[in-house]
């Protein structure tokens, strides 16, 4: 079955920091290991923590040698192509397995990994226990699924001192546990007020990567302790990161799941769709976000914070003005949205009304082909297409750019765009 992308199209780790490594074959050997780990991990759960067994059938795939190696024998049923492409749940047969590519994991620790594998196996029970939040499709047309606030000065300004304000909650316990997330809950009250269009975009990756995170940060760890040391050390990391549109989830997720736990035991069994953890939280401890959250944020270096992200802006101002230049203003070629694959969000940019600039190593497929790119694709506020600067070469199949290769599917054609030096890529008329 299709997962919607906008919470399984990437794994994003990649706020912790560790690089991707060379590419290279899987090892089937190294992945028999890896799997025993996180074998390990999801039996000494036993299913606890959600009421059912978190353990699933799991595959690692490289695209470019067209290696895998499975946790249990393949089914009798074609390998499905986004293996070695995906992180996340793959249908493969009758089955669904938690899918992760060899070049994102093989050198790894194995906490990490194992975090990883917990963390795509969740979405597989997820799916079964019908607390993911629906696409697009199923949320409204006017849903909004990108979170291009949180690039913002205001945005991330009240996201960090949620973080702040959940990082000291977990360290303190009794009122002072109390106070601070009343903090943490007014300032995540500011930033909803003041991009109201954006709560339900936060909410569809709280729930869908957010639970995934704090799942994986949670059985990973050897004991209650040890996993709020760790959500500890996602808080203090990622508050450096570049852009948070994409992962912020991945560090709120853990936070406000370790304080559930405490507060309110067992939360995760109990759990419906429609139940924020933020506002499971406020419930469990019987608190209201603090009236003045203005206030509250001087408590948190709130003036500091505000002029740190104020001179970021100023930088990224410039930044977007180059990026407009390449993906927007100049020559481009356009090309649908849509399919699956992997992208990075490390280094995202977002153009604001326009969309989100994916650096690194990104690949899609879909029915209009293929895309591989390194330098930078443009993918639109609504995901309904991409841009890439104009091309320097093309025939009737493959079209090249400086970073990138599109080859199209059959079917598909490439002609002159609307604008002189634009090309598109568009469905052949019969």
């Amino acid at each position: 079955m299709r997962i919607p992308t906008f919470y399984t199209a990437i794994l994003a780790y990649a706020i912790l920091g560790h690089p991707r490594p060379a590419v290279a074959q899987v090892d089937p050997q190294r992945a028999q290991e890896f799997f025993k780990e996180a074998q390990a991990l999801c039996e000494r759960d036993g299913g606890r923590l959600w009421g059912v067994s978190i353990c699933m059938p799991m595959v690692i795939g490289d695209a470019r040698t067209q290696t895998f190696a499975t946790s249990q024998p393949p089914p009798d049923a074609p390998r499905p192509k986004l293996i070695g492409l995906l992180n996340g749940p793959i249908q493969w047969g009758d089955t669904m397995w938690a899918a992760l590519t060899w070049d994102t994991i093989a050198h790894w620790p194995a906490r990490t990994r194992g975090e990883a594998f917990l963390h795509e196996s969740f979405h597989i029970v997820q799916l079964s226990k019908g607390i993911a939040v629906p696409d697009r499709a199923r949320l409204g047309p006017n849903a909004r699924t990108e979170n291009e606030h949180l690039d913002a000065v205001d945005g991330r300004y009240w996201l960090r001192l949620e973080w702040r304000a959940l990082a000291r909650a977990l360290r303190e316990s009794g009122e002072l546990r109390a106070q601070a997330v009343s903090e943490a809950l007014a300032f995540r009250q500011a930033r909803h007020a003041r991009y109201p269009d954006h709560v339900v975009s936060e909410y569809a990756l709280d729930m869908n990567e957010g639970l995934a995170a704090y799942t994986g940060t949670v059985l990973a760890a050897p004991s209650e302790a040890d996993a709020v040391a760790r959500g500890l050390e996602l808080l203090a990391g990622a508050e450096e990161g570049e852009s948070f549109v994409r992962t912020f989830s991945y560090t709120s997720g853990p936070a406000y799941g370790l304080l559930l736990d405490a507060a309110s035991p067992g939360w995760p069994r109990r759990m419906a769709v429609s139940d924020e953890p933020a506002i499971l939280l406020m419930r469990a401890l019987g608190v209201q976000p603090v009236a003045d959250a203005a206030a509250a944020a001087a408590r948190y270096g709130g003036a500091e914070l505000r002029a740190a992200e104020e001179r970021r802006d100023a930088q990224r101002q410039a930044r977007i003005a180059e990026l407009r230049r390449r993906f927007v203003d100049g020559p481009v070629f356009v090309m649908p949205g849509g399919g699956s694959g992997y992208s990075d969000s490390q280094g995202a940019t977002v153009i604001p009304d326009v969309g989100t600039v994916y650096f690194g190593d990104y690949r899609q497929k879909g029915e209009w082909g293929a895309v591989e790119a390194t330098k930078g694709v443009l993918v639109s506020t609504d995901g309904r297409t991409r841009r890439l600067p104009a091309p320097v070469r093309r025939d009737a199949m493959t079209v090249e750019g400086d970073g990138w290769t599109v080859k199209a599917a059959p079917g598909w054609v490439v002609r002159e765009g609307a604008r002189q030096g634009d090309c598109e890529l568009i469905r052949q008329q019969p």
